[in-house]
């Protein structure tokens, strides 16, 4: 594996939902509506090069001060589906997974405290008026949490190679995703948590699963569940895109699972973990 990177997005992953126009309130729906009509809608690198440019201020803004009023546009069955960035609500929920990550002399060089005392300030008095707030969009760094690939089977993934560059312009990344409807995210989420219950003791996949399914339940149940690899394209060759089908594994170990093959469904499981295993270890390369 190789790093072959020219665009400055972090090497993330994203889990999003899409939801029908009609599961926003007014005038939340309306302007979604008329959002989703624009010739042309930012993408995830807009919305990265946007945060990036804030964390370079002096001090920096970890935080916006208003919420995004963007989103992702998407058709399903001729539906517009949105999924709003929500990027204020998700820095607040970034920085309190920073904290939790880094010991306090470090968090101190990246972040000064009063900046963070600040910020923590903010987000409490602005939870208390929105006690019910969700993310649309959830962020893995340097991974695909394994308990995501299991709402998706391989008929859902979507690859597309990558296209180099020329001497009118720069080329394309290759892309990696994955996209279902909740219903079915939903059922297959279920299944496999059936079967983990029944063959294993509770462990961090089922809690995973779970924390997974009680995101799910917020969303409306026309909506449509994405799998995007994101900057991880970046952080691996296009050989191993080409190649990946996670999903496929996942799928295959909880079938053996439902059907008594333990032995079977472990070496599936490890050969998943180690793979991605091997993606994580690149944030400490050279």
């Amino acid at each position: 594996m190789s790093v072959a990177s020219s665009v400055p997005i972090p090497y993330a992953s994203y889990l999003r939902v899409y939801e029908p126009l009609t599961a926003f309130p007014e005038p939340e729906r309306t302007h979604w509506a008329r959002y989703a009509r624009r010739p042309r809608t930012p993408g995830a690198q807009e919305e990265l090069r946007r945060s990036l440019a804030d964390l370079l201020a002096t001090p920096p803004v970890p935080v916006p001060v208003h919420e995004s009023g963007d989103a992702f546009v998407a058709h399903v069955d001729g539906v517009v589906v949105i999924c709003p960035w929500r990027t204020r609500l998700r820095a607040w929920l970034a920085l309190q997974d920073l904290s939790e990550q880094f010991p306090e002399p470090v968090l101190d060089a990246m972040l000064p405290p009063v900046v963070r005392v600040q910020v923590a300030s903010d987000y409490e008095r602005w939870l208390s008026a929105n006690p019910d707030a969700r993310p649309w969009i959830r962020t893995a760094v340097w991974q695909v949490p394994l308990r995501w690939f299991a709402l998706f089977g391989d008929e859902d993934r979507h690859y597309e190679p990558g296209e180099a560059g020329s001497a009118e312009g720069a080329g394309r990344a290759p892309v990696l995703r994955y996209r279902t409807t909740m219903a079915q995210a939903r059922r297959r989420l279920a299944r496999a948590l059936r079967a983990l219950r029944e063959s294993i003791d509770e462990g961090p996949m089922t809690e995973g699963l779970v924390e997974v399914g009680r995101w799910l339940e917020e969303f409306h149940p026309r909506a449509l569940v994405e799998l995007d690899f994101g900057g991880l394209v970046h952080a691996v060759t296009e050989e191993w895109l080409a190649e990946d089908r996670s999903a496929a594994q996942m799928a295959e170990g909880i079938a053996a699972l439902r059907a008594g093959d333990g032995e079977a469904a472990g070496d599936t499981y490890g050969r998943l973990a180690e793979r991605w295993r091997a993606v994580r270890d690149l944030r400490f390369a050279n």
